[in-house]
C-alpha cells in the first residue's frame, strides 16, 4: 500500500508559493464574483454589494419611506449596509484563512 503525501509535500518553497498565490488569485476572483444581500427593518431595507464591496442596490418598501421619521430610515440605511459588508468580509477571511493556514498576511481578504 503506497502511503499517499500532501499536496506541494516535496516542492520547493519558491513553487509552493507560487501555487499559493494562484490559488489565493482563484479564490479572489470567485469572492469578487459573488453577490451578497441584506435586510433591515423586517426586510423593509434590502442591499446588495458585490465581493469587490460595491453597492449595487437599495431597496425600500414604500411603508418604510416616513417624511417624519427620515432618522429612522438612516438608521435601516446603515444597518443592512454594515450587515451586508460583514457578510463579504466574513466570507473572504474564512476562503482566504483556508489557504493561508489563519496565518495574517496584509491586503488579503
Amino acid at each position: 500500500m503506497k502511503a499517499r503525501l500532501p499536496k506541494g509535500y516535496g516542492e520547493s518553497p519558491a513553487k509552493q508559493l507560487q501555487r499559493l498565490q494562484e490559488e489565493m488569485q482563484k479564490n479572489q476572483e470567485m469572492l469578487e464574483a459573488k453577490t451578497y444581500e441584506a435586510t433591515a427593518g423586517g426586510g423593509a431595507i434590502t442591499v446588495t454589494m458585490t465581493g469587490k464591496k460595491e453597492l449595487t442596490s437599495v431597496k425600500l418598501k414604500p411603508e418604510v419611506v416616513d417624511p417624519e421619521d427620515i432618522e429612522m430610515l438612516e438608521d435601516l440605511i446603515i444597518a443592512a449596509v454594515n450587515d451586508v459588508v460583514a457578510q463579504v468580509e466574513e466570507d473572504a477571511n474564512e476562503t482566504m484563512g483556508a489557504l493561508t493556514g489563519g496565518l495574517n498576511i496584509p491586503g488579503l481578504g
